[in-house]
């Protein structure tokens, strides 16, 4: 075991020691566990009613932005832009009413809508947030007190780039990752109850994306994977030294988070980069497995199921790929342009302009869907070149989607 891991898994067991009723089914991050965006539930309804699942709550003082959600407990947690302030949000799960707001920044304007665009980090008693210009904050979960705050900008070197700060940091032992982005270093670590800097990538200084990164094991190490613009590329957490690199096509924005199984990593983009499959083997020189583009995806997202890929691809429409060999399995045009998850064996597919959400079958025969409805009521404070981007998320059977202030919360378990 690792020192990063010792002091991960003795807080493990204090958490399980204290509240041995802990729910597994907590949705501490983005993508959830692993970032693999599976949710952990069973049981749920494989077939929707004609209207669609039955509504629980509506929350409708999300502010505005493109914040995704985590969930511990009976706690969500999200990010919205009220008045010219962007806030960290608690909302209680059992009744759609809000716990606590704290803020973190001054409002982010953009074209294509301003607000915050990221899902907060939950840790033991603490979560953590990062504006659109940059602000990471560090929150109690219990009351929303600010225990530190870093400004990936001012006070790390960062760039802000056209679409704000939109990664959601990763936390392994003591150390929060982050990617500012600059001359100082495209990431950073810190340690996750000061804030203190703990090492910088020197040798590696791209401006950051939109992507967050991931964690992967190799050669009976850990590793943090991140993707940039023309790269991916990965660093050891306890030095932050540059295991491997990989070139990457990207253009105008990357955004997608990677994935890896099986000692590959995938990554995709949309802009017409198309998609890259990498080996870094045991020499930590990569490999190119495959490279075309049959998987152009924007930010919606890709899920791996088996030895599947599912996400929409610019173009061909929602794409069900091969892992290990790249190749098209089936495309279809059912749905329009959006976001995905897994719960399952189901995909919940998200149309980003109309507000459809599709109950899909995560199979490589093709499309079978198993149930449809449209969000209502959908946000009038969206920006016209904005959509609804937040992604799906499943968890304790129940179903969350945002539209700007509008937060939805979905019965997807049943009887």
């Amino acid at each position: 075991m690792t020192p990063l891991y010792r002091p991960l898994l003795a807080a493990a067991l204090v958490v399980l020691a204290i509240s041995p009723n802990l729910r597994a089914a907590d949705w501490l991050q983005w993508r959830g566990p692993a970032r693999e965006d599976h949710s952990p539930d069973q049981g749920l309804l494989k077939q929707w009613p004609k209207e669609g699942p039955k509504r629980v709550w509506l929350f409708e003082d999300a502010g505005l932005g493109y914040g995704g959600y985590s969930v511990s407990g009976n706690r969500l947690f999200t990010v919205g832009l009220r008045g010219d302030e962007e806030y960290l949000i608690a909302v209680d799960t059992n009744t759609g009413k809000e716990a606590w707001s704290a803020k973190i920044g001054q409002k982010y304007s953009n074209g294509w809508g301003d607000g915050p665009r990221m899902t907060p980090t939950v840790d033991g008693d603490r979560v953590y947030a990062i504006g659109g210009r940059g602000l990471l904050v560090c929150a109690g979960v219990a009351d929303g007190k600010i225990r530190w705050q870093k400004s990936l900008v001012a006070d790390l070197g960062g760039v802000l780039q056209d679409w704000g700060y939109t990664e959601s940091p990763l936390i392994l032992g003591d150390r929060i990752f982050c990617t500012p982005g600059g001359p100082k270093g495209t990431m950073a670590a810190l340690n996750k109850l000061t804030g203190e800097v703990q090492w910088r990538t020197t040798s590696l200084t791209d401006n950051a994306q939109y992507a967050s990164p991931i964690l992967m094991d190799r050669n009976g190490k850990t590793e943090v994977v991140q993707l940039v613009m023309k790269k991916v590329f990965a660093v050891d957490p306890q030095s932050g030294g540059v295991n491997w690199s990989a070139d990457f096509p990207g253009n105008v924005a990357v955004i997608p988070t990677p994935i890896q199984h099986d000692g590959i990593v995938f990554v995709t983009a949309g802009y017409n980069s198309g998609c890259k499959a990498i080996r870094p083997g045991n020499s930590g020189t990569p490999e190119t497995v495959y490279q075309n583009k049959v998987m152009k995806n924007h930010h919606g997202g890709v899920v791996r199921v088996g030895g599947h890929l599912y996400g929409y691809s610019d173009g061909p429409g929602w794409v069900c790929q091969d892992f290990k060999t790249g190749k098209e399995v089936w495309a279809s045009k059912t749905l329009g342009k959006g976001a995905v998850h897994f719960a399952d064996g189901m995909l919940y597919c998200l149309d980003e302009k109309s507000g459809e959400v599709a109950l899909v079958e995560a199979v490589p025969t093709g499309w079978n869907e198993k149930g449809r409805f449209k969000l209502s009521p959908q946000s009038e404070l969206r920006n016209p070149q904005g959509g609804i981007w937040p992604h799906p998320v499943v968890v304790n059977g129940r179903l969350y989607l945002r539209d700007q202030q509008y937060l939805y919360c979905y019965d997807v378990k049943g009887k």
